[in-house]
């Protein structure tokens, strides 16, 4: 059997329900605290209401960006908490694991980032992070970066570190009821690609196969019926998905949809889920038809998945997996922004990402250029 190592959060809590307990769960780490979340304090409201002494609450209104990041730190290192929850999106998450890496760190966060920083490892661990997701899709829940956005460098970096897995993650699917459509679209599609990119992944490991080869076709139905209604039972199904393919591409790695998402988020104001959405379709049946061996098997196997649930033939199921979502609401590149003009310096700078090493098989410039004219 193939030897493979796995990380994971210190404690996994999932259920509807489960936030009530976070208070409780804190406690132990300490008095002061710092309470990440997003554009309003509303999903925060119960717990801030709760532990109100000695908290200091920060809004992360957008995903992270470097100026973000730098204005929260300074608030942070004077209130000097002892943890942090994060309770938001992905990026909400990502803030407050960053918050959690940097603040006893010495130094600024270009020290840290990967590709257009030092790259320079932690010297300090990072703060214990509780964290709660309130949409289904990043599952940054149960990974060891946290991603930032440098608009002046046109890209989107990691700061990455094994102990940046969150302390507890509590997955409760009831903060993601009513979540507005548009929303649940594009995370969701995130999530989707997060169990299908691991599971094809050349990195792809028996542990993470179990998790991610039985949620392709739970997450496809559950989001399918998502749009139709607002449904617990796929609430919580779309919650489970994203929670495996958190955990699956903290260990298998992605691949190309999340190379050239990384490229184009940089670039572009395009929401990340949105992004991959709308590139998964094009680069599956770029992978079919560039694999063989293994690889190909596996990538027939997601396209046999996907035409048993949206009714296509197993060549036909990229394209159809395409136009149930822009069916669904989801824009293409060029309506999220994204013009054709971009195509070479994308595809380009998409070539240095470490999620392209994920990929099972390697693409060319042309490869790429044709999956972004398809996207």
């Amino acid at each position: 059997m193939t030897a493979f190592t796995f990380s994971l959060p210190g404690r996994v809590i999932f259920g509807r329900g489960s936030a009530a307990a976070t208070a409780g769960l804190i406690r132990p780490f300490g008095p002061r605290g710092l309470v990440v979340h997003g554009r309003t304090p509303d999903r925060a409201a119960p717990l801030l209401a709760e532990i109100a002494d000695d908290v200091l609450a920060i809004s992360c209104p957008t995903e992270p960006t470097l100026p973000l990041l730098e204005g929260a730190l300074a608030l942070a290192r004077n209130a000097a908490p002892d943890w942090i929850v994060a309770i938001g999106g992905g990026s909400v998450i990502d803030m407050g694991k960053a918050l959690a890496a940097l603040i006893p760190a010495s130094g600024s966060p270009m020290d840290h980032l990967e590709v257009v920083g030092r790259g320079l490892p932690l010297t300090m661990p990072p703060l214990p992070v509780v964290a709660l997701p309130t949409t289904a899709g990043t599952g940054a829940e149960a990974t060891r970066n946290a991603v930032i956005c440098l608009p002046e460098h046109g890209r989107k970096v990691s700061l990455r570190d094994d102990r940046m897995l969150p302390r507890i993650a509590i997955v409760d699917p009831a903060l993601t009821d009513h979540c507005p459509r548009g929303v649940t679209l594009a995370s969701g599609m995130d999530a989707l690609t997060q169990v299908i990119e691991p599971f094809v992944s050349c990195k792809a490991t028996p542990f993470t196969d179990s998790l991610t080869e039985p949620q392709i076709g739970r997450g496809l139905w559950a989001l399918r019926r998502l749009m139709l209604a607002e449904d617990p039972l796929a609430r919580d199904a779309m919650a489970y998905v994203s929670l495996t393919g958190g955990i699956a591409l903290a260990n298998a790695g992605l691949g190309a949809v999340h190379g050239l998402a990384g490229v184009i988020g940089g670039l572009y104001p395009a929401a990340h889920g949105a992004i991959c959405g709308t590139l998964l379709g094009p680069v599956l049946a770029m992978n079919a038809r560039r694999s063989s061996g293994e690889a190909g098997q596996r990538i027939a196997q997601v396209c046999r998945v996907i035409a048993d649930e949206l009714g296509s033939t197993e060549a036909e199921a990229p394209f159809a997996l395409s136009r149930w979502a822009h069916g669904a609401g989801l824009p293409d590149l060029a309506g999220q922004g994204v013009p054709a003009s971009a195509h070479d310096r994308i595809a380009e700078a998409s070539l240095e990402s470490s999620s392209m090493r994920g990929n099972p098989v390697a693409l060319s410039m042309a490869d790429l250029r044709d999956i972004l004219s398809q996207g």
